[in-house]
């Protein structure tokens, strides 16, 4: 998702924003489809989080550490992602400057690293839950879950430090781009290479292939009679069937989009001198319009796994959904409810003793 090897950053004096404008439909797809994941998962995350985090849901409850650190990750993600957004997508200068583009590069990339990685950690300790339920009581804890938390948000920092270094302000064309001292380098593409596929390929296919394991021990439990396959059953627990959405949820978005990555190369960009006319007929232009589009259409399914996960967790939780229920119905419409329905029966039922007897007027 992030920009560290766009292309389009090393074209001087030419308005990139502009040429993409007239000659692709990627730009208008940012513009329409990004600002609705945006509206969805800004209120959505910061909501999740709560829930999950609050103390009655994270007692005894190690999973709900790891979902509301995600949700937490996914809400800082969508703020800085909307500042890369008015740049490239709507030609806004935001973070274009001294200082700002080195430690905007450095901070936008730590909630991508953390999100593959945290649901790789609760994926794996569901895999220990289920599969080895006699180790669960020492590795499936509260505890040791906030120090897994903590020890991923720091090798992410520690990761994306060397974005600051990758990135400078500069002055001659007035954008932030690559040190010019590694641009023409192996450094940064065997890095950017290294940390895209570990955390946005390895990461998801280990999430799956525990996912796997955790679906077949399931399997052997259901059919060989009645198992509580499931966290303990209690309504502070998360769900095993949530846990397994949300990791393949982030499966489904995240491999296509690495895929995609991966053949950025096939597809260079073309000459920015040619005219209107020979762009339309340039061979290695239209490939890439091609496969910029197809880009930006998988991009934006990547985008919905920061937004989309409060439907997960409120379709297959039902601690969750109760919870939210409570917070966004508050208690005296509730009891408004309650009392409506208590008045509904009274009536009911004063009904059906009037038909017993002379004066029954209605059926």
């Amino acid at each position: 998702m992030n920009n560290s090897t766009d292309p389009t950053n090393d074209q001087p004096g030419t308005n990139v924003f502009t040429f993409y404008n007239n000659h692709s439909h990627s730009v208008i797809i940012d513009q329409v489809v990004t600002p609705i994941f945006y509206v969805i998962g800004l209120p959505a995350n910061p909501l999740s989080a709560y829930i999950w985090l609050n103390r009655k849901t994270r007692a005894n409850n190690s999973s709900a550490i790891y979902l509301g650190a995600l949700s937490i990750s996914h809400v800082i993600f969508l703020l800085f992602h909307i500042l890369q957004e008015l740049r490239y997508a709507w030609d806004i200068k935001t973070y274009d400057g001294h200082i700002s583009c080195e430690i905007f590069n450095m901070l936008f990339c730590i909630p991508q690293y953390l999100a593959p990685l945290l649901v790789l950690g609760f994926t794996v300790e569901r895999y220990i839950a289920v599969c080895h339920p006699f180790k669960k009581a020492r590795y499936c804890t509260v505890k040791r879950a906030e120090m897994v938390v903590v020890c991923l948000l720091v090798t992410c920092l520690l990761i994306s430090t060397l974005q600051a270094y990758f990135w400078t302000y500069d002055e001659v064309h007035q954008i932030c781009n690559h040190r010019p001292e590694i641009q023409n380098g192996d450094f940064l593409l065997l890095w950017t290479w290294l940390t895209e596929l570990l955390l946005f390929g390895v990461a998801p296919l280990a999430a799956l292939i525990f996912n796997i394991l955790v679906i077949r021990e399931i399997h052997i439990l259901t059919s060989g009679g009645p198992a509580h396959t499931g966290s303990s059953g209690g309504s502070s627990q998360a769900s095993t069937a949530t846990l397994l959405c949300v990791s393949f949820y982030l499966i489904c978005t995240w491999l296509p989009y690495t895929v995609i990555y991966s053949l950025s190369n096939e597809f260079p960009i073309g000459d920015f001198s040619l005219t209107t006319q020979e762009v339309q007929r340039d061979a290695t232009w239209q490939r890439h319009f091609v496969y910029n589009t197809i880009r930006v259409i998988v991009q934006e399914i990547t985008l919905s796994n920061s937004a989309c996960y409060f439907f997960i967790y409120y379709a297959t939780g039902k601690h969750f959904r109760d919870s939210v229920h409570e917070i966004l119905c508050p208690k005296k419409c509730i009891a408004t409810t309650n009392r409506n329905h208590l008045a509904k029966q009274y009536i009911a039922v004063s009904k059906s003793s009037h038909l017993n007897g002379t004066v029954a007027t209605c059926v």
